[in-house]
């Protein structure tokens, strides 16, 4: 929850959003994610893309750092494997440990400076590389449709065709996570069933 990403095409931020995410078994989902999607699709598959995962953009890297010391602190005598638990979600501990390549059984108060900021900037930066979306079959939201300069917006006839109505994903809109695709639907179809 609360985390920031961006999206990279060739060094160029394409995709920021701040919100909720999902590690799943096939990669990244959720809402911040499922938004992003429409705008990775049309970069995909000549392009690689940048995932950079913000896990706590709500602080600074100092204030992080600081934050990281406090829990430290606490728990002192602790290997680095054992000292995340207030940070981190219990199953981003594994990967975050493996990632900063310290020592797992090292006892934070021996932790250096060095290893520290490399830890601040892995929480601040996860990168993923994207490879690609997945399968239409999965699509939660689809992206083409009737051009909606073609339809009446007032009634939603076709304005190349009489008595020819749209409404909903028809159309060649596509909203952002959140219900807004839902709202399309009913608005349109009650536009549409109207006449």
């Amino acid at each position: 929850k609360n985390i920031e990403i961006k999206i990279y095409s060739k060094k160029k931020e394409i995709y920021k959003e701040f919100g909720e995410l999902l590690f799943t078994h096939f990669g990244v989902s959720g809402p911040v994610i499922l938004s992003a999607s429409s705008y990775c699709t049309s970069y995909l598959p000549d392009n690689e893309l940048l995932l950079k995962i913000d896990l706590k953009p709500g602080l600074s890297n100092e204030q992080l750092d600081d934050r990281i010391l406090r829990d430290f602190a606490e728990v002192s005598n602790k290997q680095f494997k054992n000292s995340l638990d207030k940070l981190l979600p219990r199953k981003l501990i594994p990967v975050i440990i493996s990632l900063s390549k310290i020592n797992p059984e090292k006892q934070v108060n021996a932790i250096t400076r060095e290893e520290r900021q490399e830890l601040v900037a892995l929480i601040k930066g996860l990168e993923f590389h994207i490879i690609s979306t997945r399968d239409f079959k999965e699509a939660i939201i689809t992206q083409g449709g009737i051009d909606i300069r073609q339809v009446n917006p007032s009634t939603m006839e076709s304005k190349l065709i009489s008595g020819v109505y749209f409404a909903g994903e028809v159309l060649d809109i596509d909203g952002l996570t959140g219900g807004y695709n839902l709202q399309i639907a009913w608005s349109t179809g009650y536009l549409a069933g109207r006449e």
